[in-house]
């Protein structure tokens, strides 16, 4: 991250807080808590898909983070994570309601299963009861019926167990106990025809009795599933419900790290602006009286060619100075071979609840950050004359600037900071791809990347524009 940055807080976004405490997760706390952190905007544009959301939302904690560093590594981490925090919440709490509609869901159809097993249990108790009723009842009728037959064989006589069937026989004639022995013979086929509808039944019930057995079975296997997987709502939500409160813990505890931290960090911008600004100016100054001594040879050159025109009889209009050239005369090369660009040139809006930078609303991110390992070879991008190398107070660590004259009218600077470490020293003529320092992370940096800036005529540029 470059030490020549512009930041400033946008109007109304004076708090990064989640506001309150919480005392139930819910959505519209959540929403509510969010707006009043971000100054009622959001960090991260909506995204079609929760990986576009989370790389939105990376980018942005990145942009935070950026827009911090040149002043302080520890509280741009610190701003980086609360922003990352703020924009996980929403989806955290999505996934915590949503976990505790599976606990929800899973208790109800564990209940479900449960009272269908209680009353397949009560119908195969009846059933059970009924098949010993049954069984029961047809032990008796054999019983009869053996009685009816062996006493009808033997006798003709009627047993006295007929009178069940005929009421009792008191003292009758013969003829009519024959008569009582033929119903008896007849009403023994009807027994015989109700113990064929008995066993029939019998066979019924238990048939029905292994059916609702077989349905016990499967209801219970049911039930047993339905409650491991009512355990395993319970399990998520239990730990949804922790990173929610680990969450909003950690943006409450880092809330209050920038709110106590923002006076310092107000001083320390300060500084750092007095710092860019005399960077800046150096710049300026320096392009100038190269520019200027430029202009003045090239005149010097058409005088005097003007003048042994004129001597020779010739006539040879006045110098008018040339239009400046192409900046692509200078024939920049990348300073680090391969390395990707991670952060590019331009404007950026200051994060809404960062801290206050000088009021513009965001900053210039005066050059291009290469995504290099500590100790990546860092290389001339130009020939040029080393003016400082280093460490520099302005943010950029170990830095490397090198003046690379005039070139058709435009003069040009590079600068190179952040450097673990430089093989130039201030006055030393350098060529281009020459070896010039190590990337790393020092001064204001959270991590190993190289930042490299391009000043044309005292102004910082695009430098992928003269690459």
């Amino acid at each position: 991250m470059t030490p020549m940055h512009r930041t400033a807080l946008r109007p109304g976004s004076t708090r990064l807080a989640v506001g309150g405490r919480r005392t139930r997760i819910v959505s519209a706390a959540l929403a509510l808590v969010l707006a009043a952190s971000m100054g009622a905007s959001t960090p991260v544009a909506f995204a079609d898909t929760l990986e576009d959301q989370q790389a939105a939302l990376r980018e942005e904690a990145a942009r935070v983070q950026h827009s911090l560093e040149f002043v302080d590594s520890r509280i741009a981490q610190a701003a980086s994570d609360l922003v990352l925090y703020q924009g996980q919440l929403p989806g955290a709490q999505q996934a915590l309601l949503e976990a505790q509609g599976r606990v929800a869901s899973a208790v109800k159809e564990a209940e479900a299963l449960a009272a269908r097993v209680d009353l397949a249990q009560q119908n195969k108790a009846k059933i059970t009861q009924q098949l010993e009723t049954d069984k029961q009842k047809i032990a008796d009728t054999k019983k009869l019926i053996g009685q009816i037959a062996t006493q009808a064989y033997k006798s003709g006589g009627v047993p006295s167990n007929l009178s069940l069937f005929f009421g009792p026989n008191n003292g009758g004639s013969l003829t009519d106990t024959i008569d009582l022995a033929d119903q008896a013979m007849r009403s023994q086929n009807s027994a015989m025809d109700k113990l064929t509808q008995q066993n029939a039944t019998n066979v019924n019930s238990q048939a029905r009795l292994e059916a609702v057995e077989a349905e016990i079975k499967d209801l219970k296997a049911k039930a047993d599933a339905a409650l491991a997987r009512e355990q395993a709502a319970r399990d998520e939500a239990e730990a949804k419900k922790a990173q929610v409160d680990k969450l909003i813990a950690d943006t409450t505890r880092l809330d209050a790290e920038l709110q106590a931290a923002k006076p310092g960090i107000q001083t320390q911008l300060a500084q750092v602006k007095a710092q860019q600004d005399a960077v800046a100016a150096d710049i300026a100054e320096r392009d100038r009286k190269l520019r200027e001594a430029y202009e003045a040879e090239q005149r010097r050159i058409a005088e005097a060619a003007r003048a042994a025109a004129l001597a020779q009889g010739q006539a040879k209009p006045p110098y008018v100075p040339a239009p400046p050239g192409s900046p692509s005369a200078f024939g920049l090369q990348h300073p680090l071979n391969g390395v990707p660009i991670t952060s590019g040139f331009g404007w950026r809006a200051t994060p809404p609840g960062t801290i206050d930078f000088y009021g513009q609303g965001g900053y210039m991110h005066t050059g291009i950050d290469f995504g290099a390992a500590c100790g990546t070879p860092v290389f001339a991008a130009a020939a040029g004359t080393v003016f400082s190398a280093g460490w520099a107070n302005d943010g950029g660590g170990n830095n490397v600037k090198i003046s690379h004259g005039v070139v058709q009218g435009n003069s040009l600077t590079t600068i190179y900071y952040h450097n673990t470490s430089v093989v130039v020293s201030p006055g030393q003529q350098v060529s281009r791809g020459q070896l010039i320092a190590y990337s790393g992370t020092t001064g204001n940096s959270t991590g190993c990347h190289s930042h490299f800036e391009t000043w044309l005529n005292g102004r910082a540029v695009d430098p992928m524009n003269l690459l």
